[in-house]
C-alpha cells in the first residue's frame, strides 16, 4: 500500500469535509420536512420550525389517511404507471436511439434531425388532447397516464450519445456470424447499455412518479387517480377552506392541519423514490461518465 504524502492526506481530509458538508445541506431540509409533518400547526406557530419537534403528533397523517382505500388505490395506480411507463419508454427510447446510431441505415441522419426537431417544436396542448381523447380514445384509461410520455426526444438523444461510443465493429461482427437485427439489439446492445438504461430509466421513473398533469387532463374516474394528483387535490381543498375562512363559514381549522399536512404529503410523495434511488446510484454515475472520453 503506497504511503501518502502529507499534502495528499490534507487534500483527502478537505475533500471528505467538503462532501460531508454538502451531504448535511442535502439531508437537513429532508429532516425538517419530516419533523414538521410530525408537528401540530399550533406548535409551529409557537415554536417555529425545529429539527426535533416539541410535541410529536400524527394528526397530519391521520388527516391524509381518513380515506385509506383511496390513498392505497392512488399508490397502486402510481406504481403501476411508473413501472409500465418506464419499461415502455426504455424500449421505445433505446430503439429510436439505436436506429439513429446505425451508420449502415440510410436515413439515420434524417431520423436524428426529426427527433431533434421535436425538441424545438411540438404540436401543442389542444392537438395533443384531441389525439388522446378523440382519436386514441384513451380518456379514463390507465394508458392515458403513460402513453403520452412514451418517448422523450431529450432522452433519445442522450441514449444516442451513449450508443455512439460503442464500436460499430461489434454489430458488424454479429452480422457476419449470422445474428438477426433483433438478436443484435436484444442480445448485444441492451446488455452493454445497462448503465445508460439505468440512468435514463430513473429519470423516466421520476417523471411518471411525480406527474399529475395527465391525470388532470384525461382522468375523471376516481379509481384511476394517481398519488400526485390525489395529493394535489387535497392541497387545493385545504387552500380553498383557508381562503374562505373569512367568508362567514363556520370551519374549525384546528381540526384541519395546514402546514403539517403539506409536509406529510411531501413525505408520502417522495418516500418510495428515496429508497429506490440508492440501488441505481452506481449505474447512474457510470452511465453519466461512460462514453464521455473515447480512448
Amino acid at each position: 500500500m503506497p504511503i501518502r504524502s502529507r499534502a495528499q492526506q490534507w487534500f483527502q481530509g478537505v475533500n471528505i469535509t467538503f462532501f460531508l458538508f454538502i451531504s448535511l445541506i442535502t439531508v437537513i431540509p429532508l429532516i425538517y420536512v419530516l419533523s414538521v409533518s410530525l408537528t401540530s400547526d399550533s406548535n409551529i406557530v409557537h415554536y417555529g420550525y425545529n429539527l426535533i419537534p416539541e410535541h410529536l403528533t400524527g394528526k397530519a397523517y391521520s388527516y391524509l389517511l381518513q380515506t385509506p382505500k383511496q390513498l392505497l388505490s392512488a399508490y397502486f395506480i402510481t406504481i403501476t404507471v411508473t413501472v409500465l411507463g418506464t419499461v415502455l419508454s426504455l424500449i421505445l427510447t433505446t430503439s429510436v436511439a439505436y436506429v439513429m446510431t446505425r451508420r449502415d441505415y440510410r436515413y439515420h441522419r434524417i431520423t436524428s434531425f426529426y427527433v431533434f426537431f421535436t425538441m424545438i417544436f411540438n404540436g401543442g396542448l389542444v392537438p395533443t388532447y384531441m389525439v388522446v381523447t378523440k382519436i386514441l380514445h384513451l380518456q379514463d384509461t390507465i394508458f392515458a397516464l403513460f402513453l403520452p410520455y412514451g418517448v422523450s426526444a431529450w432522452f433519445a438523444m442522450l441514449m444516442r450519445g451513449f450508443l455512439m461510443s460503442m464500436p460499430f465493429e461489434i454489430i458488424e461482427s454479429a452480422k457476419i456470424d449470422g445474428a438477426s437485427e433483433i438478436r443484435i439489439f436484444a442480445g448485444i446492445i441492451v446488455p452493454l447499455s445497462k448503465p445508460a438504461l439505468a440512468t435514463v430509466g430513473l429519470f423516466y421513473a421520476l417523471g411518471y412518479w411525480n406527474d399529475w398533469w395527465l391525470a388532470m387532463l384525461y382522468i375523471s374516474d376516481t379509481d384511476l387517480v394517481p398519488l400526485q394528483y390525489l395529493l394535489q387535490s387535497i392541497m387545493s381543498n385545504l387552500e380553498h377552506l383557508t381562503s374562505h375562512m373569512q367568508a362567514g363559514l363556520q370551519i374549525n381549522l384546528e381540526q384541519i392541519p395546514g402546514e403539517s399536512v403539506r409536509m406529510a404529503m411531501a413525505v408520502l410523495a417522495i418516500g418510495p423514490m428515496m429508497f429506490v434511488f440508492p440501488f441505481f446510484q452506481k449505474y447512474i454515475v457510470k452511465g453519466l461518465t461512460l462514453g464521455a472520453v473515447k480512448g
